[in-house]
């Protein structure tokens, strides 16, 4: 019980101090309400002149609703490959080893409690937004299964990210590798388009890689609530998160051989 509450601990201080710095919070609000605004515009003129009502199966107000969630989500996220690579160049991350926490669990805990925060503002701002500009969704059943569902996307999204981290290791810089990462989560991840909207011969890769398990998931399942869809996403999630914890095990292990190999 200790053990879970001294992480718990961690995630509250830094959600706490992340609604410290009021200016950047009023930051990322206009800057979230601006965004909606401009894809409300395109997808309008998309629509128009495709002529069509719906894409994807979508209508104009659920497709801004859906980029609503998916922007909710990526906007949320710290800067955890950062975190971590300044803590290898630095040497930092030879004295957070000393300390009676694990690492990777004392970043996941303070990740999490600040993407919750920033989370649960987001979809607010954005909801309030839609909201304004598109009217109400049909139902609003899909706000349980989100809530249910973003839990195990933020931790598949904070595992790649800290992995991209533990390449300080090795690398001078990693923020290259995460740019790329962070690129391919909005593109095939399906934050700027919904899979159903992608060519049919790149579906089953799109689907096979694990960005879908952390934007379209939540956000599909938002629109579209349905006990198996849900189950679905949680085994996906589940596989991704099986998957990157091995592989950041087997790093781990490499990067604590190789502090303690230069006397750390």
């Amino acid at each position: 019980m200790r053990f879970v509450r001294k992480y718990f601990f961690i995630a509250v201080l830094a959600g706490r101090s992340d609604l410290a710095y009021v200016s950047e919070v009023y930051g990322r609000i206009i800057f979230l309400a601006v965004i909606l605004y401009i894809f409300l515009r395109l997808w309008q003129a998309t629509y128009t002149a495709c002529g069509v009502e719906t894409l994807g199966n979508l209508t104009l107000p659920q497709m801004l609703w859906y980029l609503t969630i998916t922007e909710a989500i990526m906007l949320s996220a710290p800067r955890v490959t950062q975190q971590v690579d300044n803590d290898v160049r630095t040497g930092a991350i030879s004295v957070k080893l000393v300390r009676p926490l694990c690492y990777p669990l004392a970043i996941l805990s303070a990740n999490f409690g600040e993407r919750a925060v920033r989370f649960v503002l987001n979809l607010f701002v954005g909801a309030c937004v839609a909201f304004l500009l598109v009217g109400p969704l049909e139902s609003p059943l899909g706000l349980p299964y989100l809530l249910v569902a973003v839990p195990l996307a933020f931790v598949v999204d904070f595992l790649g990210c800290f992995l991209i981290g533990l390449a300080a290791f090795w690398l001078e810089d990693t923020s290259g590798i995460f740019l790329i990462y962070s690129r391919i989560s909005m593109i095939l991840g399906g934050m700027l388009l919904p899979l159903e909207l992608f060519p049919a011969w790149s579906k089953p890769l799109v689907q096979a890689l694990p960005f879908q398990n952390i934007v379209y998931g939540p956000a599909h399942l938002f629109l579209m609530p349905e006990p198996e869809t849900l189950l679905k996403l949680w085994r996906g999630q589940c596989v991704s998160i099986v998957v990157l914890g091995l592989c950041i095990t087997l790093v781990w292990r490499m990067v604590l051989r190789r502090v303690f190999a230069n006397g750390g």
